[in-house]
């Protein structure tokens, strides 16, 4: 008879999570089945319930036979038998038989009884309301975390407390479990997303007997999962270009340079931490400099900033252009060629505006797509990895548990919420088809429309369309909010618990400054909110150039609000001024539309589009900037104008240069155009550099300018001849000028008199710039005068001495 003589054994504790090398088994079997039980209880409690009280019994004629769903079955109930098993093996062994391995034992099987009970209750029953096909959100969970917890048992490989050693013979029982555990979990999980034994389409579909329109009704209905592997194989040759040796290697090189972007994203903190220890140590000075060197080497890589990539996130981004281009043309030719194989019944009743919609939005999908899985989802689950490698290694298992937990959370959260809010996104281009299809085949019928006088009729119609279609919009918006502020939510309670543990450890001696400093970079590194192109992210259609501001909200930092509520509008090819006293947020304004920032509050919209929802590329490429500091390369005057357009020819250059007003100075340089303008431009006068900015800008030709108080720091005289280069370069385009000065912004803003009328805030700026301006000229001219009567001619004022 074995009794139990204490909870943990001789030499450890419950509250002593890493030990010896590894994770306290203790702890470990006390917290898994804690999760687990609680996963499978209360959440599968609530779901049977819901089944129960609101399902139907499906027909047996509808639940499919399936093998897999007797593996399903077979593999949950031998796991629920080895717990038991190598419960009463423990007890039967002789020895002292810990208390966690009862309660490991027992809440294990309690989980896995629940589990099975899950399974052949979503076998029989079915929520009739239900859309999508597959197991319930708290089955997948269920064997998730079971096939996590044991991969976790990796990270304890030297501990000599864990059976990896195989010394004896409770070792290697235990081993033998933990692989039959292993195998059965990860089975599990991974036919629990093809979900073999559940109908193949939703119930509701099965029962009715008039079947929809593929295209309109079952494939909208479906799940994001479902023939996942099939899709992945769809789109896998779009990214490896057969026949072309040059674009596989591009891709294989793109792949290194990605994997080498994670390397560094791993080095910088740990240099970071470094910098901080040796100046709190009192290193020496050469050590110091080498670290900080390798560090500053290390940033220019990986990048930083608002907006700025690294070179390697740079130089990828450049090699992935042409693998981006292939997959562009191969999609379109593919499904040109598809569209005209399709047969003369489909076509009669196709609608045109659907096809164009679907063409535009299905091609710039695949790319978005491809792109995301590769340059996103596969490097950030590296990251976790990694980084909960890290802080188990460096610092203790309560710390890679924190991001553990963090990320896991935060994914599970986002796979479930975004499979919950596809449908609304579905609904939401099924709308904006209809809507479209409604305006084309109106316009088609043009003629028609006049014969009977039907034009209100149309015009209601698409006015119906455009309604449902913002219905479904709202709803889309508001549950991508939602999904935001959960991961908000998950994110900064892990941060939170990870500072405060880091900083305990730091303040009892454990730790040091730069540990802190290291587990806060490498968290950012994670959760990092940077500004990103939206998963479905297009291109900015560009028609007219109306810029919006609508409510906008924007703070750097919390607590500080630089914009509230801002609204205005710029029409096509009119120009704006925006003037104001400094930090009124001018220049935040134009951050925000040239998206260096998105806003926290409110939407952006060029020509109706949310800038937000398209990529930046395509939105910086129809905008320009002249700034206030021009910062030139250290080359030659055509270079610098040439960046504006790097495959522009000499002569445009120079036509570039005549237009803002340039050309005449460059050709008085010994060596013209190629004449070196120094570190920033030093070498050039501030006048030269504007206008070298403006030609850059010229060469660009882009439809939206932004001004940023291009001339606030040059002399009268330059600031008119600059005005009129800008006068020109902005003639017909759409403008949005910061101006310092006021008398900058007389030549662009029509209402200045009606703003001075109405003696408010802007007649109050005006009067106070004019005043300081009088002022200054006033001194301007004392300073003058004094200086003339100090260069009077000896003879004048001898002669008033004499007198």
């Amino acid at each position: 008879m074995v009794a139990v003589q204490s909870y943990c054994e001789a030499s450890a504790s419950i509250s002593e999570a890493w030990l010896e090398g590894g994770i306290s088994p203790c702890f470990y079997f006390t917290l898994v089945p804690t999760v687990l039980l609680t996963l499978s209880f209360f959440f599968g409690t609530f779901h049977c319930v819901c089944y129960r009280r609101y399902g139907t019994e499906m027909e047996p004629k509808f639940v499919p036979r399936s093998r897999l769903y007797d593996l399903q079955l077979a593999v949950s109930l031998l796991l629920l038998l080895q717990f038991l098993g190598g419960l009463v093996w423990r007890a039967a062994g002789g020895g002292e038989l810990p208390g966690y391995v009862v309660l490991y034992g027992l809440l294990s099987m309690l989980g896995w009884a629940w589990a099975v009970a899950l399974l052949r209750l979503e076998r029989r029953r079915v929520l009739v309301r239900d859309r999508t096909r597959g197991h319930s959100t708290v089955l997948l969970l269920f064997w998730a975390v079971a096939f996590s917890a044991e991969n976790l048992a990796f990270v304890s490989w030297a501990s000599p407390y864990w059976w990896w050693g195989l010394e004896n013979t409770q070792q290697q029982v235990e081993f033998s479990l933990w692989l039959m555990r292993y195998v059965g979990t990860g089975t599990l999980f991974f036919l629990g997303l093809k979900a073999p034994g559940l109908p193949r389409r939703p119930y509701m579909l099965l029962i009715n007997e008039d079947e929809r329109d593929v295209e309109g009704g079952t494939e909208e209905s479906q799940s994001t999962w479902h023939d996942f592997g099939q899709k992945v194989r769809l789109l896998v040759p779009y990214m490896w270009p057969r026949g072309s040796m040059l674009l596989q290697g591009l891709v294989l090189l793109c792949l290194c340079l990605l994997g080498l972007e994670r390397v560094i994203n791993v080095f910088v903190p740990i240099y970071y931490k470094n910098i901080v220890n040796e100046l709190t140590d009192g290193s020496s000075w050469k050590t110091l400099a080498t670290t900080v060197c390798v560090y500053v080497l290390l940033k220019f890589l990986q990048g930083g900033g608002a907006g700025a990539s690294g070179f390697v996130s740079n130089l990828r981004s450049f090699l992935w252009i042409r693998v981006q281009q292939y997959t562009n043309r191969v999609v379109q030719v593919r499904l040109f060629s598809h569209l005209h194989s399709l047969s003369l019944r489909w076509h009669l009743g196709r609608r045109t505006g659907d096809v164009l919609r679907s063409i535009d939005r299905g091609t710039s999908s695949i790319n978005s797509l491809l792109s995301y899985i590769v340059f996103s989802i596969f490097p950030t689950i590296a990251d976790i990895v990694i980084s909960i490698i890290y802080f188990i290694t460096y610092f203790n298992a309560w710390f890679g548990l924190i991001v553990f937990v963090c990320m896991f959370l935060y994914l599970t959260l986002t796979i479930i919420i975004t499979e919950w809010r596809t449908k609304y996104r579905r609904d939401m281009n099924t709308q904006d088809n209809n809507a479209k299809s409604k305006a084309v085949d109106s316009l088609l019928n043009f003629e028609t429309v006049k014969y009977y006088n039907a034009e209100n009729y149309e015009v209601n119609r698409f006015e119906d369309a455009i309604l449902k279609y913002q219905i479904s919009e709202w709803k889309t918006q508001a549950s991508l909010a939602f999904l935001n502020q959960t991961q908000n939510l998950i994110i900064g309670s892990g941060l939170l618990a990870g500072s405060l543990l880091c900083a305990y450890f730091v303040q009892e001696g454990k730790f040091k400054v730069g540990d802190f400093v290291l587990f806060v970079f490498m968290c950012f590194i994670l959760i990092s909110l940077q500004v990103k192109d939206a998963v479905n992210a297009g291109n900015l259609l560009y028609k007219l150039g109306k810029v919006e501001f609508e409510n906008v909200y924007f703070n750097y930092t919390d607590g500080k609000e630089i914009l509230k509520d801002v609204s205005f509008t710029v029409q096509p090819g009119q120009t704006v001024a925006l003037v104001g006293q400094s930090g009124c947020g001018k220049s935040t304004i134009l951050r925000l539309l040239f998206r260096f920032y998105d806003v926290q509050g409110g939407c952006i919209r060029i020509d109706g589009q949310d800038i937000s929802k398209v990529k930046q590329v395509s939105l910086r490429a129809h905008i320009g900037v002249v700034p206030q500091d021009t910062v030139l390369f250290n080359d030659n005057i055509r270079n610098n104008i040439r960046y504006g357009r790097i495959s522009a020819s000499d002569h445009e250059v120079e036509e570039a240069a005549i237009a803002a007003d340039i050309h005449e100075k460059i050709q008085t340089f010994p060596e013209g155009y190629d004449t070196q303008v120094g570190e920033r431009g030093l070498k050039l006068s501030g006048g030269e550099k504007q206008r070298v900015a403006i030609a850059r800008t010229i060469l660009k030709a882009p439809q939206i300018i932004l001004l940023d108080e291009a001339t606030s720091a040059l002399d009268t005289q330059t600031e008119r001849n600059i005005q009129a280069s800008l006068t020109k370069v902005c003639s017909n385009r759409t403008t949005i000028v910061v101006a310092h000065r006021y008398a900058m912004a007389l030549s662009w803003n029509k209402m200045h008199d009606e703003l001075l009328a109405k003696e408010g805030l802007y007649c109050d700026m005006w009067m106070k710039q004019q005043q300081a301006q009088d002022s200054d000229s006033a001194s301007d001219t004392e300073a003058k005068d004094r200086k003339s009567e100090k260069l009077q001619p000896p003879s004048v004022t001898a002669g008033h001495r004499s007198h």
